[in-house]
């Protein structure tokens, strides 16, 4: 039998940030209780319960000074304000994705529109959502919406916005979308359905259509882990949702040669292992159970063999070797230098008479009645054993890089050799690779064969893990004029790419100064951290328009701050007119020096007596806020009052 775990089992974003919230707050010593359970998964609840924290279900529960901890589904504006009502710290757990739910349905509420809602109305993530607007529809079903839809007068005019519960099934939103589009002329979309929850039930779809059965992971009263068993039905006969690991039973694999394990978004890692460990050994009991009795009392009596796992007990430690009795007629022994891969070690550090050890036999001398063993040879098989595990867990090891070669890098991980190649060094290519040997790093191992004894290793796994999540987030909380700290990543004739943290947006020339400029690398190169803001986003299309340059960064407003009518500055004549000569007093901010207010006399044009370039001092004899215009003037300057004069 084979067992295979869905790649997104469990936690996602949402809950993964409300579950730390709350141990953050139980770790501070704070009195702290949820309204209602923080997720769905009676297992953390209790776990939760045990560290001191209670559940209410009510606001008015809720005493003065207690932390009170809005759970992941979120809750009405209602319950909110009752909340506050009450004199209590509030910790807002809802999910980021939820939350933008409540902004959506408010304002199109305060645009005159009906917030309609595709979802469950008994969910407390809809009960929620619709408490954030004063009047909505509910809708299960596209029936559900089409019979509403008929009653309804003077449909074409009717204005809506349509929004979907996060956990809500792709094809009923799409199905409930191409009828809205169908019958409403006024009307507003937004996808809202959790793309985590998307991946998970299309890979629980897609899972399931390989296996023989699958086992469903999570609370039964979860809606989240109730559609990814019906998901599942649809393409296995053999379907087990359980709770927890006690609740599998052998006979109901039985005949089946693979099995997939998936779970809801509100299911502990800890409970998913259990599962996975659980099916192991109904698996390792099936292949006793296959085993006839001679085969058995075979293996009972057999004689030690080169390349055996051993128990013993230790019974001395000798100047070169620790002796171990292994309860046969051969006297075994570990030399010092099979003890440990670490030559530092001395055995009496790692082991003392009486100790029971697993150990490797190595050479086996029938004529002198001993057995050579070896501790570091299993340590290091046992190791083995780990990265084949770490593969499959996708689990993230750390290791220390010990050399650079032509194809990548290599890196010991308790004492074995992981290969990484170049392409998932994480470097650019031309990078310094040799700038990484003796750097401690964490790594995925993505492949092992244990034959060939060959390990190879991704870095780049990590780094791009830790950008999905932090993509996750900007994702989940972004939000017009949000500032963040970046990095230019590239440029092009039309703008900067700027990476926020996870994800690129882009900064418009136009968006880059004040000043007219010709290229963007007038104002940023590739690899300068800037300050930005977010003008506008598109989820769908996963697009951000950034702006750098910034009011205070306004020639302008620099102006009108620094000078006023009357004062005398130096400015650099920029271009001749008949008219006159445009003078730049900041970079950005010109005036108008009229022909007439260039000399004290009656000349024919600017050039006889301006060139460009020249610079001049001139006195400010008018602004036009308004229009921006700026009137200057030499004459005046020439002009001297009598009594300036003397």
């Amino acid at each position: 039998m084979s067992v295979r775990i869905a790649k997104s089992a469990g936690f996602c974003f949402g809950v993964s940030r409300a579950v730390e919230l709350v141990e953050q707050a139980a770790q501070a010593g704070k009195r702290v209780v949820t309204l209602g359970p923080i997720i769905h998964n009676r297992h953390v609840v209790d776990r939760f319960r045990e560290m001191g924290v209670g559940v209410i279900e009510e606001p008015e529960q809720a005493s003065p000074g207690d932390t009170v901890i809005i759970r992941s589904h979120g809750v009405s504006r209602q319950v909110y304000e009752r909340l506050e009502q009450r004199n209590v710290e509030i910790i807002d757990a809802t999910c980021p994705f939820v939350k933008r739910i409540h902004n959506i349905v408010s304002r199109a509420e305060e645009e005159g529109r009906l917030p309609v809602i595709i979802g469950t109305p008994t969910h407390p993530e809809v009960i929620g959502i619709a408490g954030w607007c004063g009047r909505c529809e509910i809708f299960e079903s596209r029936e559900a919406l089409e019979t509403w839809a008929e009653s309804q007068e003077n449909l074409k005019n009717l204005a809506i916005c349509m929004v979907s519960q996060t956990t809500s099934m792709e094809f009923l939103w799409k199905s409930c979308v191409d009828f809205a589009k169908k019958q409403f002329t006024n009307l507003k979309i937004f996808d809202t359905i959790c793309r985590a929850t998307e991946y998970r039930q299309s890979e629980a779809a897609e899972l399931s259509q390989s296996c023989q059965a699958m086992v469903v992971v999570g609370d039964p009263k979860s809606s989240n882990t109730g559609r990814l068993a019906m998901i599942c039905r649809e393409h296995c006969s053999r379907v087990f949702l359980v709770d927890h690991a006690g609740e599998l039973k052998p006979e109901g694999f039985c005949g089946v040669a693979d099995v997939g394990i998936t779970a809801g978004a509100s299911t502990p890692a800890w409970i998913i292992k259990e599962v996975n460990k659980t099916m192991s050994e109904i698996t390792n009991v099936e292949a006793v159970q296959e085993e006839s009795f001679a085969e058995l009392l075979e293996q009972s009596i057999k004689t030690l063999n080169t390349g055996d796992k051993v128990t013993g007990i230790v019974t001395g430690i000798g100047n070169t070797e620790v002796q171990v009795d292994l309860g046969t007629k051969h006297a075994g022994y570990i030399p010092y230098d099979e003890v440990s891969t670490d030559p530092s070690v001395k055995p009496e550090d790692v082991l003392k008479v009486g100790d029971e050890i697993e150990v490797f036999v190595v050479r086996v001398n029938d004529q002198e009645g001993t057995v050579q063993l070896s501790k570091k040879k299993l340590d290091g098989l046992k190791v083995w054993d780990e990265m084949a595990s770490w593969v499959e867990d996708k689990t993230t090891v750390e290791g220390t890089i010990t050399e650079e070669n032509k194809g990548g890098l290599v890196a010991n991980v308790k004492g074995i050799r992981v290969f990484i190649p170049a392409s998932q060094s994480g470097i650019a290519k031309g990078g310094d690779m040799a700038g990484m040997v003796g750097k401690t790093v964490q790594m995925k191992i993505t492949e092992v064969n244990r034959a060939r004894r060959r390990v190879i290793g991704s870095i780049r796994a990590v780094t791009s893990e830790a950008r999905k999540a932090a993509q996750e987030k900007i994702w989940a909380e972004i939000e017009n004029g949000k500032k963040y700290h970046g990095v230019v990543k590239s440029l092009t004739s039309y703008g900067a790419f700027v990476d926020i943290g996870g994800v690129d947006g882009m900064v418009h020339v136009s968006e880059l100064s004040w000043n007219r400029i010709k290229t963007p690398a007038d104002v940023v190169k590739v690899g300068d951290e800037i300050d930005v803001y977010v003008i506008s986003f598109d989820p769908e299309k996963h697009k951000i328009s950034l702006g750098y340059k910034t009011a205070e960064m306004n020639p302008w407003n620099q102006f009108m701050t620094k000078y006023s009518v009357g004062d005398v500055v130096d400015a650099k004549i920029v271009k001749l007119m008949t008219f006159g000569a445009f003078a730049e007093i900041l970079p950005g901010v010109d005036g108008l020096i009229h022909i007439s207010q260039i000399a004290d006399r009656r000349i024919g044009k600017p050039e006889d007596v301006l060139s460009e370039g020249q610079d001049v001092k001139v006195k400010i004899t008018d602004v036009d806020a308004e229009n921006k215009r700026i009137s200057l003037s030499i004459r005046a300057l020439l002009e001297q009052p009598a009594e300036d004069a003397e």
